[in-house]
């Protein structure tokens, strides 16, 4: 298991969960959730929480249906990570199936007392702390980190400098 801080995003279309791991890769907490779905609103943000840390990567869920196909979300995910990694360098991404976390975080939720309706914020939250959870625990069965590294293209790099 390497060792390091990570961040997970939760990227919906109006807010983005966001959670923080410890340095160990033990404890997934919340951190926050942005009003913020796009790579420009997002950016600012990420940028300030990545200076806080010494951050090994970001997760960012990928929306998947029930077979493990791409959902119609994803390829939104994927124009906004393509983004971001373009302009943030100093931090990899990857790309997490995120199939059942909301689910996961809605029934947690629920069973702690707190309306799904009205705390669709914690929702947002708690699903990326899940995600992260679950890209933790890939990593300790498998010895190797779950998902996809966004690359950049060399056209990408060339839009933003």
């Amino acid at each position: 298991m390497r060792r390091g801080v990570r961040l997970a995003l939760d990227l919906g279309g109006v807010r983005t969960g966001v959670a923080r791991c410890d340095a160990s890769g033990v404890l997934a907490s919340p951190m926050a959730v942005w009003q913020a779905s796009s790579a420009v609103e997002i950016q600012p943000l990420l940028s300030a929480a990545l200076a806080e840390d010494d951050v090994l990567e970001v997760i960012v869920g990928l929306p998947t249906n029930m077979r493990g196909n791409e959902a119609l979300a994803a390829e939104r995910v994927r124009e906004v990570v393509r983004e971001l990694a373009t302009i943030l360098t100093t931090v990899p991404f990857r790309l997490v199936d995120e199939r059942l976390t909301t689910a996961a975080a809605r029934k947690q939720l629920q069973a702690a007392g707190y309306s799904t309706r009205t705390d669709k914020a914690l929702i947002d939250a708690a699903a990326a702390t899940i995600l992260l959870e679950d890209a933790l625990e890939a990593e300790r069965r498998q010895g190797v980190a779950p998902g996809e590294v966004v690359s950049i293209e060399a056209d990408d790099m060339g839009a933003h400098n």
